[in-house]
């Protein structure tokens, strides 16, 4: 996710005077509406729309279905997918939050039905003896980590950010940071799950598949992207309680090519984030330490806290400013009030939940691993929201996010820094959105995992509301995007990115091809796919949408000067360093 707030002040100029109040304002902590279900429906739960957590998909369409239902257990569920299979209808599951990019929610034709996870939200079973917890796939991370240290377990390894459904990561294969133990990916913990797929008639037109690491199929189930059908539940491989210690260092970024490539090996929960226009990057020292260390540390990241509405609204305000008046001096500023006050901040830390003293913090798994307190809530009030919230004027933005393996990471990094180097100022809004989050990431045996170990980076950037306006160094940006993912072949999260990251994604994977025999298999008929999923697994053409204005939004790559904005400026040019790339540039030439 993005993230809001302020830093120390450059002189007494009025954009410091501005920016300053406003972020301090973002410490206002209170409880906020909750993010709403994605699905709308006219008619009770009939004629529907869904959309992301966002409020819009990459190519802006507006996904509607004849129907939503919301089964509270497996034997519904059941009954839902074999009703839906009988009468050979669309399906699609959808998550509490709906927190995916792309449109993987989204089921074809008039007669599409959505299946939401919202009520499938039971903790089976805690095995204390084996570590092994059995859950409903709508269980959300935070109740996972809560339930979990309840029996003095904790999931070793998991995203940041609370809200995410069991279900969901394992469809977009989220994931934490790390190289040690099996890796950071949630499901490379995963050990059994139940999925409920589409029958033949003599099968009641349901079946039920238990899959165990037995089973041959758990590793194309376990990053599913919601193809094979509906995952009810889950059993992960937990570990005993333990407790961390981080410490936050700010260093130049002049090695961090060669520094990447050994900090992952050095502490067991590594992170690096990275803010290229300032040349400097904050090193995550962040390990296992014995549970008799002291410390009742918490993470509480400001990013995903509770924000004023009427604030989120100013900052909003702000950048759409800057950005209709090219005002890269404003963003530059405004950049590094942001990373310095969530330097001072320690980033929402605190070494024992209310105040920070000082490095090291140390704390509970359950109490460091993620957060999200954004989600605590008064429901139907809008004072405050999460910073993201499409019901407000708050956030809005790309994410383009891919795995480079870790033989090419120190290349990709020394070719961003050429690119800054060309243009120090190019990344500064980077950096109001807290920099590119680097996360080590591990080979992985599902299917539709992580190839090789390498370095997951997370880049956040403005987005405007209208699709047909350029931004601040729109060229800059599209070239890093097509030089991660085609010149060094970097794998796109499946779960965001925009429709051209996707291109020829399928063929990257060594077991794509037993991937699609598989999902054949499991859904014969495509109930459970759509045209968005066949583009995205190379199945059919489209994923490319050519249009005027096109590559401003990643619909496609420019190669001719309508598809940026020419006039706006912005024109289809050669990449700077990436001749192969095809970019929208102001450049003159």
């Amino acid at each position: 996710m993005p993230f809001l707030s302020s830093k120390k002040g450059y002189g007494i100029s009025p954009i410091f005077t501005i920016v300053s109040s406003l972020f301090l304002l973002l410490l206002y902590i209170a409880s906020c509406s909750p993010p709403e279900d994605p699905i709308k429906c006219l008619n009770t739960n009939s004629d529907c729309t869904i959309t992301n957590s966002y409020g819009a998909f990459p190519d802006r369409a507006t996904c509607r279905a004849a129907e939503a239902v919301y089964p509270a257990s497996e034997d519904e569920l059941i009954a839902v997918v074999a009703a839906a299979t009988k009468n050979k209808r669309k399906m699609k599951v959808a998550t509490r939050y709906s927190h995916s990019i792309p449109k993987l929610v989204c089921p074809d034709g008039e007669d599409g039905l959505l299946i939401s996870t919202k009520n499938l939200v039971k903790i089976h079973n805690i095995d204390t003896t084996s570590g092994v917890i059995t859950v409903d796939s709508g269980v959300t991370l935070r109740q996972l980590i809560s339930e979990a240290a309840k029996a003095n377990l904790a999931l070793p390894y998991a995203p940041y950010w609370w809200g995410l459904t069991i279900g969901g990561m394992l469809g977009t294969g989220a994931h934490g940071s790390s190289l040690w133990g099996r890796g950071s990916a949630v499901h490379d913990y995963v050990v059994a799950l139940r999925i409920v797929s589409p029958g033949q008639p003599n099968e009641g037109f349901v079946k039920v598949r238990s899959l165990d690491e037995t089973s041959a199929d758990l590793d194309a189930a376990k990053v599913s992207l919601g193809v094979l059908g509906v995952i009810s539940q889950v059993s992960l491989k937990l570990e005993p309680m333990f407790k961390r210690s981080i410490t936050y260092k700010s260093k130049k970024d002049s090695d961090m090519g060669d520094q990447a490539l050994i900090f992952g090996n050095q502490h067991e929960f590594a992170d690096l984030t990275w803010f290229p226009s300032q040349g400097t990057v904050m090193y995550r020292s962040d390990d296992r330490v014995p549970l008799t260390t002291k410390g009742n540390g918490l993470n509480n990241f400001i990013g995903f806290r509770s924000t004023l509405s009427t604030t989120l609204a100013v900052i909003r305000s702000l950048e759409e400013n800057q950005e209709s008046k090219g005002d890269v001096k404003g963003k530059c500023i405004g950049a590094n009030l942001t990373t310095s006050f969530l330097r001072a901040d320690a980033y929402g830390m605190t070494n024992n939940g209310v105040i920070f003293v000082g490095y090291p913090v140390v704390g509970y798994q359950n109490r460091l691993q993620a957060s999200g307190t954004c989600l605590d809530s008064i429901e139907d009030s809008l004072i405050t929201a999460c910073p993201w919230d499409s019901r407000v004027k708050g956030e809005f933005f790309h994410q383009t996010t891919f795995s480079i393996s870790m033989s090419k990471a120190k290349a990709f990094i020394e070719d961003v820094q050429k690119l800054v180097s060309l243009e120090p100022k190019s990344l500064c809004g980077l950096d109001l959105y807290n920099g590119i989050l680097m996360r080590y990431v591990k080979a992985s045996s599902a299917y539709l995992g992580k190839e090789e170990d390498g370095i997951d980076f997370d880049i956040t950037y403005y987005r405007s509301k209208n699709p047909l306006t350029p931004r601040l160094f729109e060229d800059i940006l599209e070239e890093i995007e097509q030089m991660a993912v085609f010149k060094y072949g970097g794998l796109p999260h499946w779960g965001k990115n925009r429709n051209l990251a996707f291109e020829g994604t399928i063929k990257k994977y060594k077991n794509g091809n037993e991937f699609l025999r598989v999902k054949e298999r499991f859904d014969p008929q495509g109930l459970f796919s759509s045209e968005w999923t066949d583009q995205m697994l190379g199945l059919k053409e489209g994923l490319s949408i050519v249009k005027e204005g096109c590559a401003l939004e990643g619909l496609c790559i420019c190669s001719q000067d309508n598809h940026c904005a020419p006039d706006k400026g912005y024109f289809c040019r050669t990449g700077r360093i990436y001749t192969d790339a095809r970019v929208c540039s102001a450049r003159n030439n």
